[in-house]
């Protein structure tokens, strides 16, 4: 939309009239305008009223004040002060740079005190750039458009205002400065978690009573030298060709960390919890916490060590498939109880410790239908070769090839193979279904 005039002149005089158009595009491309609002002609006070319509806050002097709007035909009024005239047909918008989010982090950084913490910390030397301020554009990229730092470097730095919020040239987003900037927080790690955990409490009055801890293992491409703590390993990423290390954290409930440690790729997850155990209360103080993990990181000698009554923790884990199989028969005689729609759990008590038997129909329907899936697709591939008869190592290679994507589908098909040497025929190269292990799972 825009404002349109015409002139016209009655008795000796020029009058003006003032109407709002808007712009139309039509199917056949061209532009019609529609009249939205006509506004008739403007007198000399509605026209001084016109040309001051823009009120701007000056956040120097704390106050409002107006600027005047003049149209491309006149001339700025010697009485009107601090106007500025804009021909909007020769405005271009070159270099649009975020600006909100970012002063939104920046503000939020220095509520939670972490200019202070890490100027004290990090302290002024001869670099150019202050590494606090280094920190803080890597920390405010994590918060709005997590990337690598050699993406910060080459393309966020330059879209953002962090420029004009920190006050520094490019010299903030140098590759190597960046890079160096990380290590320099490593020593100052146990602070900054004290220091995190007392404000996350004294702002949402939160607690740490539940803990939740697991592991994971990150892999490189490459000989990895340089690090001491790449190690072949247990890879969660398929990966066991690959160096890696193994990352352990520490958080609660609402997600908030409490703790980290990235270790050697080839540490066991059953020899890391008794660290932590001591981390936690050497950091943060003994109190009754509840600690959550897979039954696969915890051993017997270690939850003794939890029930000991001066250590004042409980935990949560998954009960090993032994203990399964050494209970089942009371889990039978058990009769079930409902928690919720869908949930049932049965309940006992042994040796100071409680089982919880949990069947969820929900998740047993989708769990059923996945198995259902792949079990259907891997018998699809079966009939396949036994239908066209490949050779026994061609054989050999495509049954490797279905068992990868079957998974644990695959354990409930027999399979009979032909010997070596023995050619594939329907007689030598059979397959069936186990009804009886697939009804039992």
């Amino acid at each position: 939309m825009f404002l349109r005039y015409t002139n016209r002149k009655k008795d000796g005089k020029q009058h003006r009239y003032f109407s709002v158009v808007e712009n139309r595009r039509l199917s056949t491309g061209k532009m019609a305008q529609r009249t939205v609002l006509y506004l008739g002609e403007i007198n000399d006070s509605q026209q001084a009223a016109w040309l001051k319509t823009l009120d701007v806050f000056d956040e120097e002097e704390q106050r409002s004040r107006e600027l005047s709007l003049f149209p491309e035909d006149r001339e700025i009024p010697e009485e009107a002060v601090d106007s500025l005239q804009v021909k909007l047909s020769g405005l271009e918008l070159r270099r649009p740079r975020a600006f909100g989010n970012c002063w939104m982090a920046c503000r939020l950084w220095r509520e939670l005190g972490l200019e202070d913490f890490w100027q004290q910390r990090l302290g002024e030397g001869r670099e150019v750039v202050s590494w606090e301020k280094v920190l803080r554009l890597l920390v405010v990229n994590r918060w709005i458009e997590p990337g690598s730092e050699y993406r910060v470097h080459r393309h966020w730095f330059l879209d953002s205002a962090m420029d004009e919020l920190l006050g520094e040239d490019f010299a903030v987003a140098e590759k190597d400065r960046l890079y160096r900037c990380l290590d320099r927080l490593l020593e100052h790690k146990q602070d900054l978690f004290v220091w995190l955990r007392q404000k996350w409490a004294d702002l949402f009055h939160a607690d740490f009573d539940v803990l939740l801890y697991d592991l994971t293992s990150t892999y490189f491409e490459g000989e990895m030298e340089d690090n001491p703590k790449a190690k072949l390993g247990y890879s969660r990423d398929g990966r066991p060709d690959c160096l890696q290390v193994v990352i352990a954290l520490v958080i609660t409930t609402d997600g908030f960390p409490l703790a980290y440690e990235v270790m050697n790729g080839n540490t066991s997850d059953r020899t890391t919890l008794r660290g932590f155990l001591k981390k936690i209360e050497n950091t943060y103080g003994k109190a009754k916490r509840m600690w959550v993990m897979d039954r696969g990181i915890p051993t017997e000698e270690v939850l003794a060590e939890m029930r000991e009554p001066d250590r004042q923790l409980s935990y949560l884990v998954g009960t090993p498939k032994s203990k399964i199989k050494q209970y089942e028969q009371k889990w039978l005689d058990l009769p079930w109880k409902k928690v919720r729609d869908s949930v049932d759990v049965k309940l006992f008590e042994d040796g100071g410790e409680l089982y919880v038997l949990a069947k969820s129909t929900g998740r047993q329907a989708k769990e059923t239908a996945m198995r259902r899936k792949r079990l259907a697709r891997l018998l699809r591939k079966l009939r396949a070769m036994r239908h066209s008869l490949p050779s026994r190592d061609q054989l050999l290679l495509r049954i490797g090839a279905a068992k990868t994507a079957a998974g644990r589908a695959f354990g409930f098909v027999e399979i009979d193979l032909p010997d070596p040497g023995q050619p594939v025929t329907r007689e030598s190269f059979r397959f069936r279904l186990n009804k009886t292990k697939l009804k039992e799972a």
